[in-house]
């Protein structure tokens, strides 16, 4: 099986076997903290030992980085590592809000520019979003591109969860700007809507982000014509270590990025 064929059959027995969970007592509980540092809950322990098992279950030759379960070797001929997110948006996902995914990466090495293969399933409907290197990005096996023409609507999609105040200061050219700021609380889904054409501009800059929560997204992103920096105007990466926190902004287009570079005032 190709990389991608296997990511797609692991997020769609992820979907099937958590899409009766989001908003009820089950999806809950208190399971310690996981590798990535937050509590894990009973959705993303399903979730994550069903993407563990199929792994398994075919001997795929990889070292999955999960946020949960850390670092777990499949098999002794590793070809890479398999960048798991197996519930991003938990808290959504525990109080019914409808707006999680699971988010698959594979990376051939210990980097971000590494990553060839994506998928991202909406936990809730079931769409699937998927990209490989150099092949386009894909939403149910259609492809899809950034948003290329104005826009009737310019939204910004900006994370201010735990933001510090100085930071939150910088941002506030955006904010004072945009008239369409939308939040929705799983970063891998909202770089799969920004993939998709709905959202213009994404920007974090909290420095809070692991690679788990971005490496699939990135890839679909990138694959769908999206231009993603990080705070320093490079092109974004990282290695994959848990202790990484990485910011960026994600554009559609050169334009944007410009003239969202100027009003942070990141070049100077």
């Amino acid at each position: 099986m190709k990389k991608i064929e296997v990511l797609e059959e692991a997020a769609k027995r992820v979907y099937d076997n958590v899409k009766h969970m989001p908003g009820t007592k089950e999806s809950a509980g208190d399971f310690g903290r996981g590798a990535g540092g937050d509590i894990s809950r009973k959705i993303d322990i399903v979730a994550e030992k069903t993407v563990l098992d199929y792994l398994k279950e075919i001997n795929f030759p990889c070292v999955v980085l999960g946020e949960e379960c850390g670092r777990v070797e499949i098999s002794d001929n590793s070809e890479g590592f398999v960048i798991m997110d197996a519930v991003d948006g938990s808290t959504n996902a525990v109080r019914g809000i409808p707006f999680s995914c699971c988010s698959l990466a594979f990376a051939t090495s210990d980097r971000l520019s590494s990553v060839t293969d994506a998928v991202i399933i909406d936990l809730y409907s079931g769409d699937l979003y998927s990209a490989s290197k150099g092949k386009g990005a894909f939403m149910n096996e259609k492809k899809i591109t950034v948003h290329k023409e104005k826009p009737l609507y310019f939204v910004v999609g900006l994370d201010l969860s735990g933001i510090s105040s100085d930071s939150l200061q910088k941002l506030s050219p955006i904010i004072s700007a945009s008239n369409h700021i939308r939040h929705f609380g799983a970063v891998a889904l909202e770089l799969a809507i920004f993939a998709r054409g709905l959202v213009d501009l994404f920007v974090d800059l909290r420095g809070k982000l692991r690679i788990t929560d971005v490496a699939a997204g990135y890839l679909i992103a990138s694959e769908a014509g999206g231009i993603i920096i990080d705070k320093n105007l490079a092109p974004l990466d990282s290695d994959l270590s848990y202790d990484k926190k990485i910011s960026f902004i994600a554009a559609a287009n050169q334009e944007i990025l410009n003239e969202t570079i100027e009003k942070l005032d990141l070049a100077n």
